[in-house]
């Protein structure tokens, strides 16, 4: 039997790899220090889980492919009130988490050979679903100098007449930038200027550690720009929800009535269940949001601190999101027992092995010379994993 060649040119999730081999390892009882995982330490707050619970007793039925009415008008209230982003419910689709969103939004908007310019560092699903979708990836490295964030001249040295798409992702992850509004206009006038529609990944946009920074939504900086954006967003991040898995988009009415069809074809609706308790997160007062920031930002602090102490690691400090991007090349070259370092992934997996720490190596966001830790673990368990780092770092090098 013959596989797809599509099929094989999609490579693995390094991310959920790592944090299974660092799950498996605990449970075999090694104390390791879970650095890589991409969701909130935090429980579901109780009064999401009830919702959850009365939905199991009482409206565990289908809703409509595209996610209860009520569901999406509470995201378009949310989108109005917070984003300055008008839309009725019929432009929101309820996903099976951002992923689904993604997937849903290229396979709408892509052509076989169509390109799709990604800003390096990435995360990792981005050139595997605009793969899936038939696109082409076409990647920008972005510099330190510009804290990671791409400009008007690189996407002009990217552009080509099958140029179809850009993807945006503010905070971002791995690095943790956030970009502003005049950054954002510049990729608007580009976007528009050159007949491109904007992915815009807002998952974090909650996730930001000062009041002197705010997240804007591209889509909401003119009618031109909004007709062409599909906003990704989800509550995975913000009201600690991972496992319930509820993502969305939002996008003109055009680009809506293709991805409904997409998903009345391939999943239908999410479960209700989900669907009611994510109803609940957003129409609650409840301020699990703030208990949120205030423990990441904690971390934050602590970890960039840290990190600028020890010799031979660098790091710009992480504006939002829950992520810090390191650069260790400069521990390249040297060998530990056995292992010349050559990347990150050398890195990590002596950290893992001899250290019992997980990081996530960045060769799969794009680069090589980095590891991304991720605060998404107690200070208790920080504060040792970055001694068992700053002690990789003295005794070997």
């Amino acid at each position: 039997m013959k596989l797809s060649q599509k099929s094989k040119s999609i490579n693995p999730a390094i991310t959920l790899a790592l944090t299974s081999k660092a799950i498996e390892m605990i449970k075999d009882g090694v104390d390791v220090i879970n650095f890589s995982s991409g969701e909130p330490d935090f429980e579901t707050p109780d009064y999401i889980k009830k919702a959850g619970i009365d939905a199991i007793e009482n409206l565990s039925l289908y809703s409509d492919s595209d996610g209860l009415k009520e569901l999406r008008e509470a995201i378009a209230k949310k989108l109005l009130k917070e984003n300055n982003l008008k839309y009725s419910y019929n432009q929101i689709i309820v996903c099976h988490g951002a992923k689904q969103a993604l997937n849903n939004a290229f396979f709408a908007i892509l052509d076989e050979g169509d390109e799709v310019i990604i800003p390096a560092p990435y995360w990792t699903s981005y050139p595997e679903i605009v793969k899936n979708c038939g696109g082409k990836p076409v990647f920008i490295y972005t510099q330190k100098e510009d804290c990671f964030k791409v400009t008007t001249q690189m996407l002009e040295s990217a552009l080509t007449p099958k140029t179809k798409a850009i993807i945006i992702n503010t905070p971002n992850n791995p690095t943790g930038m956030v970009y502003t509004e005049e950054e954002l206009s510049q990729i608007a006038n580009f976007a528009v200027e050159n007949d491109l529609f904007v992915i815009s990944d807002e998952l974090y946009e909650k996730l930001i550690y000062s009041n002197k920074i705010k997240h804007t939504s591209i889509a909401s900086l003119g009618k031109e720009i909004y007709d062409r954006t599909i906003i990704i967003n989800g509550f995975s991040k913000c009201y600690a929800m991972s496992g319930w898995r509820i993502g969305y988009t939002a996008s003109n009415k055009k680009i809506a009535k293709v991805m409904s069809n997409i998903q009345n074809h391939t999943t239908s609706s999410v479960n209700v269940i989900a669907q009611r308790a994510a109803l609940e997160a957003l129409t609650s007062s409840n301020p699990i949001l703030e208990d949120i920031l205030y423990e990441f930002k904690k971390r934050r602090d602590y970890i960039s601190q840290q990190i600028s102490d020890i010799p031979m690691l660098s790091s710009l400090r992480p504006k939002g999101a829950f992520y810090q991007f390191i650069d260790v090349s400069k521990l390249f070259g040297h060998k530990v027992d056995d292992i010349i370092i050559e990347d990150s992934e050398d890195v990590a997996k002596i950290l893992l092995d001899k250290y019992r720490v997980c990081v996530v190596p960045c060769n799969m966001f794009g680069y090589k010379k980095y590891i991304r830790l991720s605060y998404t673990t107690n200070m208790q368990n920080i504060v040792e994993g970055i001694n068992r780092i700053e002690q990789f770092v003295k005794q070997n090098f």
